[in-house]
């Protein structure tokens, strides 16, 4: 008799079908292009599973950032265990870094891909002010003045948007939302009025620079509004961040002309934070073959219809022609390592970006407590991703707000390419000789910043405006959960009753479409 190979197992995972806890582990696979690390599960009444979860270099192994747990005050008493007992329960091992407080499941998209699977009920069906208050109140006292992200749905769907931001704003630092961006482009004064409520930054889907790409995630060509959408933040004075979910066959082959767009609109866009495709919510089914027996066990994505963390950072570096290096991005300090990856640049006037964060070498540092990586989360977002501060000295251009009554410089290229365009013209023309124009500008390491005082001085004016943050977060489903890295998360939905759920385990729904937490609450 042959070992059992799932004697071996050294993880927890969920079933795919039936959300039942299983053990699971990696298995490291030579392919063509490098190595392929699977998460491998066996459910006893499914079958097996295999998933890929990273993709060549840098290899999984060196990519490590040690954490000390540091858990939360425990809302849930413990019951049948993780993931079923979230709220936080007491095998959590991170505090909150951002709070996720959905206000709506309408939407006016009905995207290919979408967690939340919106567009559903109607406006009687919105949670009214008091829960949401009562939501907010409650996550405040359970995890501190941490950041806040209004989602959906889509938020702007309700009228009284401005109010809830207020109310929000009354109790946490930094308020973010989370938008396709359509009423802010298309209502005049909408995105002022975001600014005076107190609105700090925009979590807006970017999902590329062609039309093609907006018809196959979104169903419409959607690139217009987009752009004017961040010429309208920019003018209110609301730092924009742009999130494109990155889905293999569609725009894989883009990451690069989004960094390059990102870059020719700073200051206004803040960052850019790519988001690889994960399977659940709402997503295009298929049914996979069993190589061994012919046997359809599972109903679910293909391996080729999934992108991961490594296989992005190279992206950008090929695409953009070492713009930007693979060796430039770090695991996070927050959530867990295999979560994420970022790396900060100055970009300068030309579009040359001056790497600022410390190049990444193989990991020996010594765990640090996970609470720190939480601290430094929450100050560096709420620091980059809002709008510039305003220079007591008037002499660095700055990022103004309605609040502040300054003026935004908004760079001539998002200019020209939100309104300028000839009526026979398309702004994926203008994208295209824009991310050519960036393409050769090349490169620099940190530390570079020239010699002499003058140099000097303007380094510093310029990073005080023109950073821009490039990261990516892979978020789990049913098919590649890993517990231990759910156990790390620091993104918590704010669930109806007031708890507070890790992002993945909120959004987690079988291949059948059942929730594991989402409207089961």
């Amino acid at each position: 008799m042959f070992p059992d190979p799932f004697s071996h197992n050294d993880r927890l995972s969920l079933c795919p079908v039936c959300l039942a806890r299983i053990g699971a582990r990696h298995e490291a696979v030579a392919e063509e292009g490098g190595q392929t690390v699977y998460l491998v599960k066996r459910c006893p009444e499914h079958g097996t599973f295999r998933t890929p979860l990273w993709r060549g270099e840098p290899s999984i192994t060196s990519w490590r950032k040690p954490k000390l747990p540091t858990p939360p005050a425990p809302q849930n008493a413990p019951d049948k265990g993780c993931p079923y007992d979230c709220g936080l329960c007491a095998q959590h091992r991170q505090h909150t870094c951002t709070v996720l407080l959905e206000v709506t499941a309408r939407c006016n998209l009905a995207c290919t891909y979408c967690f939340a699977s919106a567009g559903t009920g109607s406006a009687s069906d919105d949670p009214g002010m008091p829960q949401l208050k009562e939501q907010l109140r409650k996550a405040r006292a359970a995890a501190g003045p941490c950041n806040v992200q209004l989602s959906g749905g889509e938020p702007t769907m309700r009228n009284d948007l401005p109010a809830i931001i207020s109310a929000a704003k009354e109790l946490f630092p930094f308020v973010q939302l989370n938008t396709n961006g359509l009423r802010i482009a298309r209502e005049s004064g909408y995105a002022n009025a975001l600014a005076e409520a107190g609105l700090d930054s925009v979590f807006l889907q970017f999902d590329g620079t062609t039309n093609d790409i907006y018809r196959a995630l979104r169903g419409a060509p959607l690139l217009a509004d987009k752009l004017r959408a961040i010429h309208h933040l920019g003018e209110a004075g609301i730092g924009v961040v742009l999130v494109p979910t990155v889905v293999p066959g569609v725009n894989a082959d883009n990451v690069g002309a989004l960094l390059h767009v990102a870059a020719a609109f700073s200051p206004v866009v803040r960052g850019v934070h790519f988001q690889p495709v994960s399977h659940f919510g709402r997503f295009p089914h298929s049914e996979q073959q069993d190589g061994q027996n012919g046997q359809s066990w599972q109903k679910g994505p293909l391996p080729q219809a999934r992108i991961t963390l490594p296989e992005i950072m190279r992206g950008l570096e090929e695409q953009t022609g070492g713009l930007v290096v693979a060796a430039d991005f770090l695991p996070p300090g927050c959530e867990h390592a295999l979560c994420s990856f970022h790396a900060n640049y100055l970009v300068h006037e030309n579009g040359r970006l001056q790497r600022l964060s410390v190049q990444r070498k193989a990991c020996s540092c010594e765990a640090a407590p996970a609470s720190d990586g939480a601290d430094a989360a929450k100050a560096f977002v709420k620091r980059q991703w809002a709008a510039p501060a305003a220079s007591a000295s008037g002499e660095s251009p700055s990022l103004g707000s309605a609040q502040s009554g300054q003026n935004l410089q908004i760079p001539e290229a998002l200019h020209v390419a939100a309104f300028q365009q000839g009526k026979d013209s398309d702004p994926e023309v203008f994208l295209a000789r824009l991310c050519e124009q960036h393409a050769g500008a090349g490169s620099d390491a940190a530390g570079t910043a020239g010699q002499g005082t003058n140099d000097l001085d303007a380094f510093v004016r310029r990073a005080a405006t023109h950073v821009l943050a490039i990261s990516a977060m892979a978020f789990q489903d049913a098919w590649n959960l890993d517990l231990e890295r759910l156990q790390g998360c620091c993104i918590h939905v704010s669930a109806p009753d007031g708890r507070l759920v890790p992002f993945c385990s909120w959004n987690c729904t079988a291949a059948d479409g059942t929730p594991l937490h989402r409207r089961a609450s």
